[in-house]
């Protein structure tokens, strides 16, 4: 088992920045591969971000690309988004989410990450 907890979301203005952190407990957080997500209000979750064990591999949808950088310290059982020129269309509530896994790699597909974090909520103002 592996447990989740995001922070550092809140109410920010198009343009400025934010780094979102999640923190892991319960295992070996170098064995995870992690990734974020988002929802926003009437759609679906989608992929924002993802890392390989150790933070050599990464990717991200197009819609935040040259904007939003993942990263992890596994020293911390931390993984990290920052976030920069936020816009309105960013706002959505972020998930933080681990899947184990023996090789180097990244994964973008919600479903085949174990397990999730509670969100937390980011806010973009116009």
């Amino acid at each position: 088992q592996v447990q989740l907890v995001e922070s550092g979301g809140g109410l920010v203005q198009a343009g400025g920045s934010l780094r979102l952190s999640c923190a892991a407990s319960g295992r070996t957080f170098s064995n995870y591969i992690m990734g974020w997500f988002r929802q926003a209000p009437g759609k679906e979750r989608e992929f924002v971000a993802t890392i390989s064990r150790g933070g050599g591999v990464t990717s991200y949808t197009d819609p935040v690309k040259g904007r939003f950088s993942i990263s992890r310290d596994n020293a911390k059982n931390t993984v990290y988004l920052q976030m920069n020129s936020l816009k309105p269309e960013d706002t959505a509530v972020y998930y933080c989410a681990a899947v184990a896994t023996t090789a180097q790699t990244v994964v973008s597909r919600s479903s085949r990450y174990d397990y999730w974090g509670q969100g937390t909520q980011v806010t973009v103002s116009s």
